[in-house]
């Protein structure tokens, strides 16, 4: 058994399903929800509908693109890849980006256990790759939508708390799930977040995005910096895995900071830009379309979303580096030109 396992390239590592595919799985995100997300936001913006249509299309082929990701990123034959689309289209649609992850993740890999072993393989393969996807999907779903409804609850039980609890709370709930492989996008829509409750989310999800691009900026230079302050620091998934202790500096930043944002200088959102944090700069967009385009506003948004998670995760991060908490490469994400 292990050697036809071994054969057909599958190996049952933690380190491939948790690290590996989860890397291309990020990209696959960023390549279809984060840049669809971006170009949306340009298109509402500048009033350019033709824009807007591009963006709603990219976002809604979040489910395949991640499909596909995956099962590149296992190394799959190509109908596995192919079929694969289907399975993260499946998965999005009953569990979001972690449904399709999961449905991708154990469809591919029957899918490659069954890939060329029969004289109808251009059937055969894609059939139990897809079917595979759709039962994981239905399984899953119900578990992965209950979750996502206690983890609101949760956020929601820290938005009635005192404001300086409230902010802590909250701006460290959102920004783990915007660095998760879940939507916190999602999450603000699906609880309506609004009014401080909103901008302490909007902190905490800038501080994971910012705070993350500049302590790894030795690793990434400025690709990396582009990549997660302005796409997303989903791409530090498989990094946190293998060192947890990288996510501390930008989430202890988005516990300091967010604070000051629910008593000393308020600061109020929407739905639609709390769970993104400096995604596409959406949450600032959203932030002054909600709070106006004062000069006081710009102020908040400079220093409670840039400057202070930038210090703040920078101090931190060098600090565990010479303790040797963090290592030289600990933060090193692939942005899908290195070579296998």
């Amino acid at each position: 058994m292990r050697a036809f396992l071994n054969r057909k390239g599958v190996t049952l590592s933690p380190k491939v399903y948790f690290i590996d595919a989860l890397s291309s799985m990020a990209l696959g995100l960023f390549a279809s929800l984060i840049i669809g997300l971006i170009i949306k936001t340009v298109g509402e913006q500048t009033d350019f509908k033709y824009l807007e249509d591009m963006g709603t299309l990219a976002m809604g082929l979040m489910g395949p693109a991640i499909g596909v990701a995956v099962a590149y990123g296992l190394n799959a034959p190509p109908l596995v890849i192919f079929s694969a689309i289907a399975s993260g289209a499946a998965g999005a649609a009953l569990g979001g980006p972690a449904g399709s992850f999961a449905a991708a993740l154990i469809s591919t890999e029957l899918g490659k256990l069954v890939s060329k072993e029969t004289k109808v393989d251009i059937i055969v393969t894609p059939l139990v790759t897809i079917v595979a996807g759709y039962m994981v999907s239905t399984l899953i779903g119900p578990g992965i939508d209950y979750g996502m409804k206690s983890f609101g609850s949760l956020i929601m039980w820290g938005t009635e708390q005192r404001p300086i609890i409230m902010g802590i709370i909250v701006a460290v709930l959102m920004g783990l799930a915007l660095t998760a492989p879940i939507s916190s996008a999602a999450i603000a829509l699906m609880l309506d977040l609004h009014g401080v409750a909103a901008g302490a989310a909007t902190i905490g999800c800038a501080a994971q995005m910012v705070g993350f691009a500049v302590s790894s900026f030795r690793e990434n230079k400025m690709g990396g910096l582009v990549a997660i302050g302005i796409g997303t620091s989903m791409l530090q998934v498989a990094n946190i895995i293998k060192n947890p202790r990288i996510l501390i500096p930008p989430t202890l930043a988005g516990a300091f900071l967010a604070p000051f944002g629910t008593t000393v200088w308020l600061m109020e959102n929407n739905a639609a830009g709390a769970g993104m944090g400096t995604s596409g700069l959406v949450g600032q967009i959203m932030t002054f379309t909600t709070m106006g385009f004062g000069s006081e506003v710009w102020m908040k948004v400079i220093i409670l979303h840039f400057i202070g998670p930038a210090l703040i995760s920078l101090l931190l991060s060098e600090y565990m580096r010479k303790k040797g908490w963090i290592q030289y490469g600990d933060m090193h994400i692939s942005t899908g030109g290195e070579k296998k």
